[in-house]
């Protein structure tokens, strides 16, 4: 059985998407069946591994508003053990057509139920905000994983995340854990990178994570070429980080 992690923060800029391509390539890489699935209307995790989505037939939209089996919308990619289901531009109004949909907020969990068992991971890239698309996300999720990058303003709105992911767990999801929040954008030789660390360590206790995900040019480039950043540049630190972030997942679920 596969675990299934939501990648969600509503705040912007955050490296929700970079964590999201990045970890799903890392995994897949360690050997482990791993499925991105991009419920992002802007489409940028698709676009990370290449794909095109000007010239998809069919896309998660489908899954969610014309109950397309999840199966025939899901695509291998050319990197090791990575699949991906993709985003549309259609994507961009479902949150309005999800309204009317019975049972709005578990389609996601039942179409990704119907596939669980083929991967060992199953990563969520989930949109800027707190809407139905996100709420699918969380209620299809064993857990919550909260990028947060080493900035001035980094705890900014995570409130409403935590309580939405609190509400969540309190009306669909009892299983909901939050995976682990991970440090981005990190920066040494800064002395606000130190503080926002101690700030960040000091509200989520031992649920940071031990890995942080430095600054660094090759990550902000790797998306323009469609690929993840171990197969643009794996000699880079970026890479480094990634690959670290996905064995510690890895051990912690061994555990």
């Amino acid at each position: 059985m596969s675990r299934i992690i939501a990648v969600s923060n509503q705040k912007g800029g955050v490296g929700k998407t970079t964590t999201a391509v990045n970890l799903s390539s890392a995994l897949g890489a360690a050997g482990k069946r791993t499925l991105l699935v991009d419920t992002d209307p802007q489409g940028n995790s698709s676009s990370g591994v290449g794909v095109d989505r000007r010239k998809l037939k069919v896309s998660v939209y489908d899954v969610l508003i014309r109950d397309l089996a999840v199966q025939k919308a899901i695509l291998k990619t050319e990197f090791n053990n990575l699949s991906l289901l993709p985003s549309s531009l259609d994507l961009s109004g479902a949150e309005i057509e999800l309204v009317d949909k019975p049972h709005r907020e578990i389609i996601l969990k039942r179409a990704l139920a119907d596939i669980r068992d083929q991967y060992d991971y199953i990563l969520i890239d989930c949109p800027p905000s707190l809407g139905f698309i996100t709420t699918n996300a969380l209620i299809a999720a064993d857990s919550v994983l909260i990028p947060i990058q080493c900035e001035f303003y980094a705890l900014e709105g995570l409130s409403q995340l935590i309580n939405s992911v609190r509400r969540v767990k309190r009306q669909y999801n009892r299983g909901l854990e939050i995976e682990g929040v991970l440090l981005t954008m990190y920066d040494g030789r800064l002395n606000l990178t130190q503080q926002v660390v101690d700030e960040v360590k000091k509200y989520f206790k031992d649920e940071v994570f031990k890995t942080v995900i430095p600054r660094t040019v090759r990550l902000s480039e790797a998306p323009s070429f469609g690929q993840p950043i171990q197969y643009f540049d794996r000699n880079c630190k970026g890479a480094k980080a990634y690959n670290a972030l996905a064995v510690e997942l890895i051990h912690k679920h061994k555990e």
